[in-house]
């Protein structure tokens, strides 16, 4: 079959040419049109269900609302993780669905169990599912300017007019840019009309609160009579009674007494007024700014949806009113642009570098040339298969590419090589298209058996799971993409394409002698390798001792190299999160804020702060007044004069005198991946499960001091779970009874007296400003006037609270975090100095050695860590079975167990290089470095294949076993070493670079660099000697057998 299509390769060459053309052309469209992010996808499905219960205690709303919600929840299709976060008058289940599950399926299935829980759910509560997002959809953040000095000047607008803009103007017209899930608002104020009730007032009229907000709510409707007809026309009716305005509110009649009408405005003050604020955002030291979040819809194109986003900004500018401006301090742009930059500038160098390789090593440039074009072929037959399978490009299917440059010549190393020993050795008058053909199926069978071998050893990456398996997925799709492209057009483009540019020596007859048509460089290299060579195959025993003593040197050193998950990516922005005292206020919470991003700033790296407190408008994000996140805003890295190490040291030294504040780094994108895969926004989280919060507590702080001193430990903090105080109103049912009143009576009182309820709202130019009801400030603002507030009785008199209930200041929860329906407190670590896996290690032998869990409570390692183990467990099992495969493939290829075992002995010796490097080079293995093994073993099986495969050839020509070794070893010099040359200095500007994404393949590169040296070595000397001595040890045990043979039938 190879034979028929290479003949008809070049039978048809201009056809071959033409199609050539067509791919090219096609694998520029597709590129252009791939959609472009900084990473794969690596979400699992996920839908959040949003609980607002006002008034409840975090314990009631887990009772209530969290409890019975994850009861309906358990057990549903497809479902990974469930978790829950319960707050003051909040409560967030967010449930995780594996990741084949579809996500308009999953959010059906979550709201028919929602739907059936809701009736045993409390009344007066509201929520609903979040956007469809994913946790790392937040793609760009603005915050909305309107302080007049602009050019055009303009007035000084409040917080509470932009934060209207966000809501009414800004926000609904993002919304409709394709790709966007929904635009958070952060910040500003939620313009109101509040009627500040003066409680006197309400004695002195006999007016109870419940009849205002009755007079509200029936006094703000617009109504329909249908139609009449009047003569042959038709007239629709309807009433007109909808408030307009402040004043329409004061001039409601409440009710009239003794003939005279009491209004509105008679026992209450109306004004403009603002929501309870449950979060605000500050910046650069300066106070309040208003902000928007735009959320990407979970399986849009971010580059694409920002792109669009900026559009409708600037659309948006014309209308704004004058002195309002927007400006970004995250955009995910720049690090997709800058991460695929950094991929792509390593493609375009490591093509660059593989070309003088070729020249140098060929010594002729048209066969360079020839073998270069493979590489652009390729690359652009992988853009059309990455547009026909959905695959994004990206820093890991890009970086696929870039990994594989010195792979992808492999095949057409070895076929323009062999063609050009052929063009070398040609004999006068022979064709040229003959000559081609008989070259290239010389060396086709070994070509096809070691691309399929290198597409086999990545298989394994194919069985990740989890977030790995999403990262490198993509990776392990393009390289197996590129692999089949560079294998067929070595075998059809790569001919034709010789036959036309590659230059035809024919041979001078020179008696006794063969001309030697070896460049200077080869020349000087088989000086050096040969004498090596015929050493080892003299001494062979002496040759596999010492390879063997290499490899135990290299195994010695592989248990003190760290484990981790994966690199820390610099993504180009830093956000350092903070936590204060959880009963603090939110205005407390800003005034600590201020001289924190003061300090910052103070670097001169940092150009601006944008601070975040609290919750989000949506409650996707539900943090506590006491948390805060801070965005840094920083000049180019290119404009830095100290590193990023440097830089955070900097950091932390500027806030160290902050110490009554908890505080921990990280980056946008991190701190997403690590709350998505955990629920926690750290390196490494220890989970405490258990049942009784004060014993989580406790033994939480026992934990969180003893990590505090374990080496590496740095932003140790646990989660709150107590520290809010709450005033708590405990009802006498006895006395409340006696007196005919319901606890329900009571319960109104003092959710609209002292939270404000909206009762109604009025339009302003199709804005919706509530209308919030509750009593002015000092009649609701402690213990005390609390307890003198009036309950009405049904006989029309007033009794205080005071005498109803008791009122008390008691200690209560700040939150409750579930997962799996179990409770559970999480103690929070990053690492610096040392790998996660050790140190997790040190701080589980120090647990189950000096903390003492009580029955039913258990601990469980998350974060890094976790993925990490996973990951192993998965590469622990699969690499073994693609070896197995691979052996498999090479015994059907060779047909011998011997020539097979010989081949795959190269894995363990290519591994010492690699083990060397990783060492030595202070890397940790991560995931990025077991992809380079996994790398390492296809290119050391490939060159023992390219060996192995022409000593026998050569044996089949006649050749004796040490005539083949030595004539083989020597003519297979320059593509063995063309082939190790060509994919380290294919790697070499991975190894190199320093953009985002660098750090995820620099230990890939580091290893195969490494592990190539010396593989290239072993190949070339240890093989050859293996060899030999299996091949003349099974010769000899044939003839052995012979000779016993013969003599048996003459005894006979």
């Amino acid at each position: 079959m190879i034979a028929a299509i290479l003949r008809f390769s070049l039978i048809q060459r201009l056809m071959i040419i033409l199609l050539t053309l067509g791919i090219a052309a096609a694998g520029l469209w597709s590129f252009k049109t791939l959609p472009i992010d900084a990473f794969p996808d690596i979400s699992a499905p996920q839908v959040q269900i949003i609980i607002k219960a006002n008034g409840m205690s975090p314990t009631e709303v887990e009772q209530r609302i969290t409890f019975p919600i994850e009861m309906e929840m358990q057990g549903i299709p497809g479902q990974r993780v469930l978790r829950s976060t319960t707050k003051y008058a909040l409560s967030v289940i967010v449930v995780d669905f594996e990741d084949d599950m579809d996500i308009y399926l999953a959010r059906n299935l979550v709201t028919e169990r929602l739907n059936q829980a809701w009736d045993s759910l409390p009344a007066n509560i509201e929520g609903d599912l979040a956007p469809i997002t994913t946790p790392l959809g937040e793609i760009f953040m603005y915050r909305i300017i309107g302080n007049g000095n602009g050019d055009s000047g303009g007035k000084n607008y409040s917080n509470q007019e932009l934060r209207s803009l966000q809501d009414w103007v800004i926000r609904p017209h993002l919304r409709k840019v394709e790709g966007v899930a929904d635009v958070n608002s952060l910040g500003g104020e939620v313009r109101t009309y509040e009627v500040v009730i003066n409680p006197k007032a309400l004695v002195k009229h006999g007016i109870s609160i419940d009849e205002i907000e009755h007079a509200l709510m029936e006094s703000n409707r617009n109504a329909g009579g249908d139609r009449i007809n009047q003569n042959d026309e038709v007239l629709l009716v309807r009433t007109v009674g909808k408030l307009n305005d402040m004043d329409d509110i004061k001039n409601i009649t409440v009710r009239t007494r003794y003939g005279e009408p009491i209004h509105i405005r008679d026992v209450a003050e109306v004004r403009v007024g603002s929501m309870t604020r449950y979060g605000a955002v500050t910046a650069d030291g300066e106070g309040e700014v208003v902000t928007g979040l735009v959320l990407l819809r979970k399986g849009a194109n971010s580059l694409q949806t920002v792109a669009e986003t900026k559009k409708a900004l600037q659309s948006l500018q014309s209308i704004l009113p004058e002195g309002v401006s927007i400006e970004s301090f995250y955009d995910r742009t720049e690090l997709i642009t800058k991460a695929v930059w950094t991929v792509e500038k390593a493609l375009a160098e490591a093509v660059v570098l593989v070309l003088l390789v070729l020249i140098i090593m060929l010594g002729d440039i048209r066969s360079a040339l020839t073998v270069a074009l493979i590489l652009p072929l390729t690359v652009l037959f992988t853009f059309i298969m990455m547009k026909l399978f959905n695959v994004s490009a990206n820093l890991m299917s890009l970086g696929g590419l870039a990994i594989a440059i010195g792979i992808l010549v492999d095949a057409a190393v070895v076929v323009v090589e062999n063609i050009h020993t052929h063009f070398s050795k040609a004999p006068p008058g022979v064709n040229r298209l003959h000559l081609v053909y008989r070259a290239v199926l010389e060396v086709s069978s070994p070509v096809i058996s070691g691309i399929l071998i290198i597409v086999a050893v990545f298989l394994p990456l194919f069985s990740l799971t989890g977030l790995e398996g999403k990262m490198f997925t993509p990776l392990a799709i393009t390289i197996t993409f590129a692999l089949i492209g560079s294998l067929v057009m070595s075998l059809t483009v790569i001919p034709v394409l010789a036959s036309f540019f590659m230059k035809l020596h024919v041979q001078e007859q020179v008696e006794g002698q063969a001309q030697n048509t070896d460049g200077r460089l080869i020349r000087v290299l088989k000086f050096i390798y040969l004498p090596v060579m015929n050493w080892a195959l003299r001494y062979r025993k002496t040759a596999v001792g010492l390879a063997l003593v290499a490899l135990f040197a290299a195994a010695s050193l592989f248990p003190h190299i760290g484990k981790e998950f994966m690199p820390v990516m610099d993504e180009g922005s830093t956000v350092i999160m903070i936590e204060k005292d959880p009963g603090i206020t939110l205005e407390k919470s800003l005034e600590m804020d201020a001289p924190i991003q003061k300090a910052m700033m103070e670097l001169p790296e940092v150009i601006g702060v944008t601070s975040r407190t609290g919750a989000d408008e949506l409650r996707m994000d539900p943090m506590g007044l006491n948390q805060t996140d801070n965005f840094l805003v920083t000049k180019p890295r290119e404009q830095w004069t100290i590193s990023l190490q440097q830089f955070q040291e900097n950091l932390r030294e500027k806030l160290s005198p902050f110490d009554n504040v908890d505080i921990a780094f990280s980056q946008p994108i991190d701190m997403r991946v690590s709350e998505m895969l955990t629920g926690v926004r750290s390196a490494m989280a220890i989970k405490l499960y258990g049942d009784d919060l004060a014993v989580l507590e406790q033994k939480a702080i026992e934990i969180e001091q003893l990590v505090n001193e374990i080496s590496g430990a740095i932003d140790v903090f646990r989660t709150d779970i107590s520290g809010q105080k709450y005033l708590q109103i405990n009802i006498n049912q006895d006395v409340i009874s006696g007196y005919g009143i319901h606890v329900e009576d009571i319960n109104r009182l003092v959710e609209t007296a002292v939270g404000g309820r909206v009762v109604s709202e009025l339009l302003e130019n199709n804005r919706r400003v509530g209308i919030l009801v509750r009593y002015q400030e000092k009649d609701r603002s402690s213990a005390k006037a609390i307890k003198k507030m009036l309950v009405s009785l049904p006989n029309g008199t007033k009794v205080t609270l005071g005498h109803l209930a008791e009122v008390t200041v008691v200690d209560g929860p700040v939150q409750i975090i579930r997962e799996s329906a179990k409770r559970l407190v999480v103690i929070q670590s990053n690492v610096e100095g040392r790998d996660v896996v050790s140190f997790v290690e040190d701080v589980r032998l120090n647990i189950e050695q000096k903390v003492e869990l009580p029955t039913g409570y258990y601990v469980t390692y998350g974060g890094q860590f976790e993925n990490q183990q996973r990951a192993s467990e998965r590469l622990a099992l699969v690499v073994p079975i693609a070896i197995v495969l691979i052996f498999f493939m090479l015994f059907t290829t060779f047909r011998s167990l011997l020539q097979a075992g010989v081949i795959i002995l190269n894995i363990p010796f290519a591994m010492i290089g690699g083990v060397v490097s990783l060492y030595y080079s202070g890397l940790y293995l991560s995931v990025p470095a077991s992809v380079g093994f996994i790398t390492l073993f296809g290119v050391a099986v490939l060159n023992g294949v390219v060996m192995v495969s022409y000593f026998n050839q050569l044996r089949q020509s006649g050749l004796s076993i040490q005539q083949s070794v030595r004539q083989g070893a020597e003519r297979r010099l320059r593509p063995v070493l063309m082939t190790a040359m060509i994919a380290s200095f294919g790697l070499l500007p991975l190894l190199t670079a320093t953009g985002p994404g660098s750090e995820l393949q620099q230990p890939l590169a580091v290893v195969v660099i490494g592990g190539l040296f010396t593989s290239t070595i072993l190949t070339l000397i240890l093989l050859p000697a293996l060899y030999a001595w299996v091949e003349e040890a099974l010769e000899k045990r044939v003839l052995n057998k012979n000779a016993e043979e013969k003599k048996a039938k003459v005894s006979a």
